[in-house]
């Protein structure tokens, strides 16, 4: 490794995680200001994306849902939103038991189930309306939607983690767009 790359590297090791803190920061004070959207991608929920086949969007049993680790998950977000005083206006969820579970324990408020919050580039039937939904909400508190890893890859780029929060703002030059405004981690990991 040349003398150039091993600096280069050393000094991303260095910025990377400071970049991160202020993004999460940027996020929390959006969240607290009101106004925006918290995309939260459901909690743990092994063996990784999608569910098995033949599932059954009414039947839990058919499901990849949460273990453990994604219920503790949930309740760590919720906690978060609470002790950073995050005024939550409206919680929706995908209708898939992983999304509906986490945001129950969430405790944010009443949580409605909406089957345009599951959609994505792989299933588009409701891209249009959650673009939408998404790209109008004016607050005055924050929009908690949670759903999943392609549902939020579809909005804005970005693949998140199970359990990550993911922060948008209307863009006001263009209705129905969105800007990201920063990422919050998980606050438990797998071991």
């Amino acid at each position: 490794m040349s003398r150039l790359a091993f600096a280069a590297l050393a000094l991303w090791l260095v910025i990377a995680p400071m970049a991160a803190v202020a993004d999460e920061r940027d996020a929390w004070a959006a969240l607290v200001g009101g106004g925006h959207v918290a995309l939260v991608r459901h909690g743990n929920a092994p063996p990784g994306y999608g569910d098995p086949p033949g599932f059954k969007i009414d039947d839990c049993a058919t499901q990849r849902n949460l273990d453990d680790l994604g219920r503790a998950q949930a309740r760590a977000i919720g906690e978060a939103f609470r002790q950073y005083g995050v005024q939550v206006d409206k919680v929706l969820s995908s209708p898939l038991c992983r999304c509906l579970e986490t945001a129950r324990l969430m405790a944010l408020g009443p949580v409605e189930s909406v089957l345009a919050v599951a959609s994505s580039d792989r299933s588009p039937e409701g891209l249009p309306a959650l673009k939408q939904m998404v790209g109008n909400w004016r607050g005055p508190g924050t929009l908690v939607l949670v759903t999943h890893a392609f549902t939020v890859r579809s909005l804005v780029g970005i693949m998140p983690e199970q359990a990550e929060t993911v922060v948008v703002r209307r863009r006001t030059d263009d209705q129905g767009a969105v800007d990201l405004v920063g990422r919050i981690s998980p606050v438990l990991r797998r071991p």
